[in-house]
């Protein structure tokens, strides 16, 4: 409780009430107009709150140098990506964007999971090899980078040589620590899950994922899970963050209460894994290393693991946060420490497990037919929307029923209606009334005060959200401080002072505008295009500008400052009609961002050409599957920029084998 993660989770001491308005005012707006009376006492405040409140900023300060490692799941390349991946990275692209905005040095880890006897039956199923499979269904999991915003600062695949020696050194760490012996398996298996189970974990002849199972014998090295168990229970109780939510913390206290197994860690029936280090083993057998044990050294690999003097390591290691679907939360709250406690590392700072997203009530399958396709998705509606959709509908930790109706009205209320026609109707009147500049405010009121101060304070509030990992409270925040500035504009009445009150006109201009400032810092974690469009529309360009440290002193917009002609940063979406089958289909993602020229078209379909020649070149050499990925990253990236029903995104058609083929 009281570690080193602790302060990332505690905010600041709240400021004395009677200077938290004017002060936070003085503060936001980072200037002073003698002639207008501009508050010398909020001066003067604002003085006293750097010395009386200077630990509270000098705290925000340290933590925003800490570095921090976020990490998903690497994902499993049996099957093609489905909507509970992309939630998966999208609450760690969030916590990630906030992390740097907030001054954090970031390493956020995604991939693919290639190894197991799942992977190899699928390959063979499809006619293809291990490996060419492994690299088909990869890219389907790395284009969700650019389809979705995601910000992943590295994306790994369990395939690489770098990880093949990472996964080889943490065996041998195992072997050192005593902790491997050699015996025989015998038990329940889900090839699926990759997981064992036993008899009284089955329901209904299942796992308890639904899963087949099946008998399995054979010769095994097993890791002394049972070893752990105490170890593993004080320290869960010793830290209550460190899983995540209470619930599913509760749920692996109970798992372990009646003790713990040794868990079988190699395989001997089929040979697509990481072959086990050191000398043959007595039972004159292959052995390839448990999947999961292979999987999860993926966070080590990514820092340089076995190099613990590696830059990386030094700096991110322990993790910072590992994001996982609860199904898979046993792995990463149980084994995985475990793994670590004998290898003698330090473990991660938290593990924290949301819900899975239901269709109509029912668990999304593809046997059922109810999966959401999250490519066609975010190419119907853009990033944005199905971002804010999949953060602020469901709590964050817990189930949610998904519906592309929720989907459409959550945006036109909260991006469109909200917060676009806000910004619109603010910048195109300031742009006719003060000539498509800032507008100098006169004395501020009150409510201006109010409104302004509930704008800077919105920040600490939002880091609690984070840190918590309440991130459906993230987008609540942000519309609450949008609702507040829509009851000001509609209360102030700007358009109504044009003429009677021309300089309180200006100053409600200039409040609202500092508002939407703030508004647009706030909105890119969650909704970066909508961010980074409304900053501009502001005039603010790229760099500190657009961090949270802008939230301050000093960086007001400054009267006179101009503006760019007011665009709409949101349209709205047409309404689906789910009863009637969805009816019409909402205008694609290009609708609702600015369309490419045909000069900037033609550009864009050069360079997609060039970066698809890249790829063909490096797989024709032999390239490294780490730089192939990288070269097939950026043309996914340059594909992405194009309009969803342009030729090159079309999907090739598949081609049927011949009879003859087939025999």
């Amino acid at each position: 409780r009281n570690g080193p993660e602790a302060s990332l989770r505690r905010p600041p001491p709240p400021l004395d009430r009677r200077m938290r308005q004017p002060v936070l005012a003085a503060m936001l707006l980072g200037l002073a107009s003698p002639s207008r009376g501009a508050s010398l006492a909020a001066a003067r405040a604002s003085r006293a709150l750097r010395v009386r409140s200077g630990r509270a900023f000098a705290s925000a300060s340290a933590v925003a140098k800490e570095p921090r490692f976020i990490t998903t799941p690497i994902y499993y390349v049996n099957g093609q990506p489905h909507i509970g991946h992309v939630y998966t990275s999208l609450a760690c692209d969030v916590v990630a964007r906030f992390s740097r905005l907030d001054g954090h040095k970031v390493l956020f880890l995604t991939g693919t999971d290639e190894h197991g006897q799942k992977v190899e039956q699928s390959a063979c199923k499809a006619g293809e090899s291990p490996q060419d499979f492994a690299d088909r269904v990869s890219d389907t999991f790395r284009a969700l980078l650019p389809l979705y915003d995601f910000s992943a600062d590295q994306f790994i695949r369990t395939t690489e040589a770098r990880h093949k020696e990472a996964a080889a050194a943490l065996w041998s760490a195992l072997v050192e620590s005593g902790d491997l012996y050699l015996g025989a398996y015998e038990g329940w298996y889900s090839v699926r899950d990759e997981c064992f189970y036993t008899e009284e974990e089955l329901v209904d002849g299942n796992a308890p994922t639904g899963a087949e199972v099946e008998w399995v014998a054979e010769s095994s090295y097993f890791f002394r899970l049972s070893r752990y168990r105490q170890r593993l229970e004080e320290h869960i109780l010793a830290n209550p963050d460190f899983i995540g939510p209470a619930s599913r913390r509760n749920e692996v206290l109970a798992f372990m209460r009646d003790g713990l197994r040794d868990l079988s860690v190699s395989r001997t029936t089929f040979s697509w894994g990481v072959p086990v280090p050191g000398p043959p083993p007595p039972d004159g057998l292959s052995h390839v290393m448990y999947v999961w044990l292979d999987a999860l050294t993926n966070y080590l690999t990514a820092l340089g693991y076995p190099d613990t003097e590696a830059a990386d390591f030094r700096s991110f290691w322990p993790a910072s946060l590992h994001v996982v679907g609860k199904d898979i939360l046993r792995f990463h709250a149980i084994y995985w420490p475990a793994f670590l406690m004998a290898a003698g590392l330090p473990l991660p700072k938290r593990v924290f497990a949301h819900g899975w997203w239901m269709n109509e009530g029912e668990k999304m399958s593809k046997s059922v037919g109810n999966v959401v396709d999250p490519v066609a998705l975010v190419q119907r509606y853009g990033p944005d929307p199905v971002r804010h959709f999949l953060l602020s509908d469901v709590t964050f930790g817990a189930d949610g029923d998904f519906s592309e109706k929720k989907l459409v009205e959550s945006s036109n209320a909260k991006l469109a209606n909200e917060l676009g026609n806000l910004a619109y109707r603010t910048l195109s009147f300031t742009q006719k009334q003060c000539g498509g500049a800032v507008p100098a405010p006169d004395a501020f009121s009150e409510d201006d005060l109010q409104l302004l101060a509930e704008a800077a304070a919105l920040l600490p509030q939002l880091r609690t959200h984070v840190d918590s990992m309440a991130l459906h409270r993230y987008s609540q925040g942000v519309s609450g401080l949008a609702s507040a500035a829509n009851r000001y504009i509609d209360v102030q009445a700007p358009w109504a002072l044009k003429k009677s009150e021309p300089a309180r006109m200006r100053t409600v201009l200039y409040v609202l505008i500092e508002v939407l400032r703030h508004l647009a810092l706030y909105s890119q974690p969650v909704t970066p295009r909508i961010g980074a469009a409304l900053l501009e529309q502001l005039g603010v360009p790229e760099g500190g500008g657009r961090s949270f440290a802008a939230v301050g002193e000093g960086s007001a917009l400054q009267p006179g400052q101009p503006l760019p002609p007011p665009r709409i940063v949101f349209q709205r979406i047409e309404e689906v009609d789910e009863a009637e089958g969805g009816g019409e289909a909402p205008p694609p993602a290009a609708a609702l961002t600015a369309a490419l020229t045909a000069a900037e078209e033609a550009a864009l379909v050069a360079e997609v050409g060039a970066a698809g020649e890249r790829v063909r070149s490096l797989k024709a050499s032999g390239a490294g599957s780490e730089e192939v990925g990288g070269a097939v990253a950026t043309l996914l990236e340059l594909k992405a920029r194009l309009p969803p029903d342009h030729e090159l995104n079309a999907k090739p058609a598949k081609k049927k084998k011949s009879k003859a083929a087939k025999a």
